[in-house]
């Protein structure tokens, strides 16, 4: 009896002790403070600060599945807003990194090695812990309770409430290392609060305060009133400033929180959050015209804003790099440089536009022709900009960030070789973009002819007029819609006026759209798509989530990353509606449907260079799931009924954001079911191993397959090799590797789809096939990643050794 007594303490004993033990674990994880001695751990998700409210949480930050910063962000805001961080420049790995608050008073930040690579300049016998207040500070304090150091006074792109920029601070824009850190807002040399483009070879200011002149100035130019220079934003939403700038929120008042942001896009913002929803509204902005930021379209690039801001090369001259416009634009002709005369340049006219940057030369008083004559005879000039109708010649070595209109007298003229004359120069617009750095491309060419300037001038201005035409349709019809319809809120009346790109929309709106959802244009595993029609005359695809097994905090989770998702090669997400007991999704409508209507039909050939694009550019999207978005999204369901064909079959791959996020470690728990569609699952769905980015390789390596030969994979097994689907894939795989080894040249023929005949690249089809075992392997590991593909895809020589194609 005594043993059993004896027994029965113990065990009481026992669960005791790891209840205090649960608790203290509890109150660690959700301390503000750190003592001296002790660290956080990269390894260690949970391992972070937290504000007394909540509100704000300190650690580790991943950038990246493997890079993380040290950073402050609020930890209800359902994208994970970042506000600070120590070092943005020097990402640390995920392993084995720390931060530690050492006996002598640093707090020091160390990376995978050991090696300390940022650090406070607290040293002091008698510095106490670093302590995250409410308000987003992290400060260390002495014993007596005094600040030795604190995060507001390094800000990088953001200012919290309180927080104060000073002559001795600034704020930068992508400070976590993922966008160009071009952009500043400090007050420079002046008494001015300035936003400014800083590169290696320019630097220019392009936005202040424009009413400072009121405050008056002595004979000298000094403004001796004025002994500081500082800017704050009060808790009301009001941000002033020593050289008198002031603006404020559009929901003005106590009660919200917001942050001041200079975004990587150049525009300062003004953010306040939704406690109910944990998202963002837009409440103020420096500029509505993103034209109005210089760097935007980059060296040599044009922006017009018609109505959304639009960048373009001018002839002869193309995209710097195709997936970012603020690189700009690059000379695709050359001089001869021992002769520069008219003969060897001409110029093409730009008017109403203008270039930022600094003349090699001024000549006053000078014709138009003089000023032609001036730069054909220099050769370090690439245009002229003249200024009607005093006669300003300004002679540029290099043109800056072209704007159109530019709302001056003064006129450029590119200086273009005779090369480029007696061809057919095109112009290619982008939108800028939203969470990378990719969008979508239209073409727009203009015919020159070598005989006639004037023609050059017609169509320059019929650009001119259709671009104020579209403007003037587009101003007119958004004014009547807010006028007729509702007011809205300060907030939504402010977000409206400053984005039109993401939006939730009500139900009756989505009903009366689809004619009540009668449309039907396609059915799915993940819900039903209706086709529809908005006011405004877009053309949508609706789609209702039947099926969907998450909540409305999980779906809200999920729109924060799919709103920030934009490039050519996946569908557009215009919108969302939740107000029924399942989600729906609004997306851009496209023409041509999905890709296996079109490569499996009967009455249909889709010809072999618009399998190669489709190809290139499915792996692009993927791609930028997978490496180059803020969040790393997985697809999960790669098939040709995902992948839609808009306008010149360019494919778009949709439903993107359907997949659970994957952490960043690698592996994600809730990954808890095999998800996809049979014949595109990769091996390690069923064998239960972390699921990661290859399985969307591993379904990309069947799409190969398949637009190589015509058929789905799936059912060419079933009725051909009479095995399970699985089996027959790597059986398939084990025969197309024994033809690849073989010597004979046209081995891939006997795979290709027979309704070509034959007219298509060897070469191409050859690669195409081997790179699609590749991503079929068993051990993934070994499988490409996304990125890889897409550069083996893109080096692909199309005639290379090949027959003509259609």
């Amino acid at each position: 009896m005594m043993k059993v007594c004896l027994f029965s303490i113990t065990l009481c004993q026992l669960a005791l002790i790891s209840l205090l033990l649960l608790l203290a674990s509890n109150l660690v994880a959700t301390h503000n403070y750190l003592l001296t001695g002790e660290s956080l751990s990269v390894e260690d998700p949970s391992d972070i600060l937290k504000s007394p409210s909540g509100t704000f949480s300190c650690g580790f930050y991943n950038n990246t599945p493997t890079a993380f910063t040290f950073s402050i962000w609020f930890s209800n805001s359902a994208e994970k807003t970042v506000v600070w961080s120590a070092n943005s420049d020097l990402p640390v790995y995920g392993l084995r990194s720390s931060v530690l608050f050492n006996k002598d008073g640093y707090l020091i930040l160390k990376n995978y090695e050991g090696e300390v690579i940022w650090s406070t300049n607290t040293h002091s016998s008698s510095t106490h812990r670093a302590e995250l207040l409410d308000t987003g500070n992290l400060v260390i304090m002495d014993i007596g309770n005094n600040s030795l150091w604190q995060s507001f006074a390094s800000p990088t792109d953001t200012l919290l409430p309180n927080q104060h920029i000073t002559t001795n601070s600034k704020l930068t824009s992508g400070f976590r290392g993922l966008f160009s850190d071009y952009y500043r807002l400090s007050f420079e040399d002046s008494y001015l609060l300035s936003l400014k483009y800083v590169q290696s070879k320019i630097s220019s200011i392009y936005w202040y305060n424009k009413n400072f002149s009121v405050l008056g100035m002595l004979d000298d130019g000094t403004l001796p009133f004025i002994t500081t220079k500082c800017g704050v934003l009060d808790q009301n939403g009001i941000f002033l400033s020593s050289d008198g700038l002031r603006f404020e929120a559009s929901d003005l008042g106590k009660g919200v929180w917001r942050r001041l942001t200079l975004d990587p896009d150049g525009n300062l913002r003004l953010y306040s959050l939704s406690e109910e929803e944990g998202t963002w509204s837009v409440s103020w902005m420096a500029l509505t015209n993103p034209c109005d930021i210089h760097g935007f379209c980059g060296m040599n690039g044009i922006c017009a804003y018609a109505p959304t801001p639009t960048c373009t090369c001018p002839p002869g001259y193309q995209m710097s790099d195709p997936s970012n416009w603020s690189k700009g634009c690059r000379r695709t002709f050359q001089f001869n440089l021992s002769n520069t005369s008219l003969n060897q340049a001409w110029f093409w006219p730009l008017p109403g536009s203008g270039y930022w940057g600094s003349p090699i030369r001024v000549d006053k008083s000078s014709s138009l022709e003089n000023c032609k004559d001036l730069c054909s005879g220099d050769s370090s000039c690439q245009a002229v900009q003249f200024e009607n109708p005093n006669g300003h010649c300004y002679l540029m070595a290099s043109f800056f960030n072209g704007k159109f209109p530019q709302g001056n007298r003064s006129d450029i003229y590119l200086k273009l070789s005779m090369s480029v004359k007696g061809e057919e120069a095109s112009i290619s617009y982008l939108s800028h973009p939203i969470c990378s750095t990719t969008a979508r491309e239209v073409t727009v060419d203009l015919q020159q002819q070598s005989n006639s300037r004037r023609e050059i001038w017609v169509y320059f201005y019929g650009f001119i007029i259709a671009v104020f035409v579209v403007e003037a349709v587009f101003i007119s019809s958004g004014y009547w819609f807010i006028v007729r319809e509702h007011k809205p809120s300060k907030i939504e009346e402010g977000y409206k006026r400053i984005s039109n790109q993401f939006r939730r929309y009500s139900y009756k709106e989505l009903e009366m759209a689809t004619g009540k959802f009668k449309d039907v244009v396609g059915r799915g595993g993940s819900g039903i798509v209706y086709k529809g029609v908005l006011d405004d005359q877009r053309v949508i695809a609706v789609k209702k989530l039947e099926d969907a097994s998450f909540g409305e905090e999980e779906f809200q989770a999920e729109l924060s990353v799919i709103r920030r998702i934009y490039h050519k090669n996946l569908v557009r997400v215009w919108g969302f509606c939740s107000e029924q007991s399942y989600p729906i999704l609004v997306y851009e409508f496209l023409e041509n449907g999905s890709l296996d209507k079109v490569l499996f039909s009967a009455n249909f050939v889709l010809g072999w260079r618009q399998r190669y694009k489709i190809a290139l550019g499915v792996a692009r999207g993927l791609a930028y799931l997978h490496h180059e978005c803020l969040e790393w999204v997985l697809h999960c369901d790669v098939k040709p009924e995902n992948i839609l064909l808009g306008k010149d079959f360019k494919p778009q791959i949709t439903d993107f954001g359907l997949a659970k996020l994957l952490n960043r470690g690698g592996e994600n728990p809730n990954f808890s079911r095999i998800r996809g569609t049979r014949g595109y699952i990769a091996p390690e769905w069923a064998c239960g191993l972390p699921i990661t980015s290859k399985v969307d390789v591993y379904s990309y390596g069947v799409l190969l397959i398949e637009l190589v030969m015509g058929v789905r994979v799936s059912d060419w097994i079933l009725n051909s090799c009479k095995v399970e689907v699985e089996m027959g894939l790597n059986g398939l795989v084990m025969v197309l590797k024994e033809k690849s080894k073989s010597h004979e040249p046209y081995w891939v023929a006997d795979f290709a789809d027979s309704r070509l005949r034959g007219q298509f690249s060897f070469s191409q089809a050859a690669a195409m096939v081997k790179l699609a075992m590749d991503c079929l392997g068993e051990d993934r590991n070994k499988r490409p990643s996304m990125s890889s593909v897409v550069q083996i895809l893109h080096s692909l020589d199309l005639n290379a050794n090949s027959k003509k194609y259609r």
